[in-house]
């Protein structure tokens, strides 16, 4: 029996090139609106969505796949014959490949000009329920809702007619987190719309942002994750220009930093920080003497510390910076000349640039590393403050060192009647 595949993407990079091989390992492809489109552009022979569900696409595209010729081909369970019967009884033909990916929600309301009825018509509806089908179908469905995967079905379907359990449970999953990300935006995009700051369910959704060096100790690993809509102004908006990865420590000190300079907007500050707390705060009517006197605070303590910028890092500045070891500088902009000094320093600091009123200069050179903070950026949120999310996970190591700890500990309370807890 000739396999079938349902295509329906949003994001076609990718998708003319799959396709095409799934046609060369004997695939019957059906398709929907612009994704057909693009494939008959590409000369790859599809099935029309109509010609399956025996209706038309209608209501702009509203209602097309949410038919029980699509769901009844996704979710009939392969090993249960009653489930075969009543596919055949009823003309449904089964469906072993979903790649689909979802109207761009996130993209449409991080527009500037975006409006309530653009965002509402760039919620799709039939898009995450094929997925949820197909996922709950996985022990006969594979379901693709990330191009990066389409390389490894391909390779599997080449080599064994076939996906594995293993990677179909895989993909299954990550479709979950998928869609689950998805609704969560969705419903912080409403909950703002009407105002609701008690909501009965808070709905939160991170993105992987980075993965971080370790943890609080070099011998935790963590990962660094950003909210899904983005608070302006914090670290996790900010983008780094270049240097070393940032560790956990280097993400909460620089979002310690950012947070104390947000509540000075009207003058020239500069904030110097270690370990989450603040050693010196100059301003100024320049930045150059901002510095001055948050230098002059503290020069002990700034050592190896964190320095935060609300101008734009001139020459002047920079040559003082020069002399000090920093860890971080953080800053709306640089000029040409001064990011030339401080990439010279023998041992490079980071430099991250928060934008702010001030804009990144057109050329940057790529040597210092640099935050970019967007203050301009406006999103109405539910949540008031930047998002700065972190986790280690215990390696190898760390817990054969734990149960050592608790093998001695239960040998201390068992022969000197210690009480143990832990």
């Amino acid at each position: 029996m000739t396999k079938r595949a349902l295509i329906s993407v949003s994001d076609k990079a990718g998708i003319v090139e799959f396709a095409q091989e799934l046609k060369k390992l004997g695939w019957d492809i059906i398709s929907t609106g612009g994704t057909r489109v693009a494939l008959d552009n590409a000369g790859v022979d599809t099935i029309a969505i109509d010609d399956v569900t025996g209706f038309p696409e209608m209501m702009d595209g509203r209602v097309k796949t949410l038919h029980p010729n699509i769901h009844g081909g996704l979710l009939a369970r392969r090993d249960l014959d009653s489930h075969l019967q009543a596919a055949k009884d009823n003309n449904i033909e089964l469906i072993d490949l979903v790649v689909v990916n979802l109207y761009p929600f996130k993209e449409t309301i991080l527009k500037p000009d975006v409006t309530y009825a653009d965002a509402v018509e760039n919620i799709d509806i039939g898009g995450p329920s094929m997925l949820r089908s197909a996922a709950k179908n996985h022990a006969s469905v594979t379901v693709v809702v990330d191009p990066a995967d389409y390389a490894v079905v391909l390779d599997e379907l080449s080599a064994n007619g076939e996906t594995s359990y293993e990677t179909r449970q895989r993909l299954a999953a990550k479709v979950y987190r998928h869609t689950a990300s998805y609704d969560a935006l969705i419903a912080e995009y409403f909950t703002a719309q009407v105002g609701e700051t008690k909501p009965e369910k808070l709905t939160l959704t991170y993105d992987l942002k980075q993965p971080m060096r370790y943890g609080e100790n070099p011998q935790q690993d963590a990962d660094f994750y950003q909210k899904g809509l983005p608070t302006a102004y914090s670290i996790a908006s900010a983008k780094q220009l270049n240097g070393k990865e940032l560790s956990f420590n280097n993400i909460r000190d620089a979002d310690a930093a950012i947070r104390i300079i947000r509540d000075f907007k009207d003058r020239p500050t500069v904030v110097a920080l270690k370990h989450m707390n603040p050693c010196g705060i100059g301003q100024a009517d320049d930045i150059e003497t901002a510095w001055d006197y948050a230098y002059e605070a503290d020069p002990v303590s700034i050592f190896g510390g964190i320095v935060v910028l609300n101008r734009e890092v001139d020459a002047a500045t920079a040559k003082k910076m020069h002399g000090v070891f920093l860890e971080i500088i953080i800053a709306p902009s640089y000029t040409d000349e001064a990011l030339e000094i401080l990439t010279t320093k023998k041992k490079t600091c980071v430099s991250l640039s928060c934008h702010s009123m001030l804009k990144m200069p057109a050329k940057q050179k790529q040597n210092t590393l640099v935050l970019s903070v967007d203050f301009s950026f406006k999103t109405k949120t539910l949540l008031k403050k930047a998002q700065l999310t972190g986790k280690w996970l215990p390696n190898a190591n760390q817990l054969k060192q734990k149960r050592q700890l608790w093998s001695l500990l239960g040998k201390l309370s068992s022969t000197s009647n210690q009480m143990v807890s832990s």
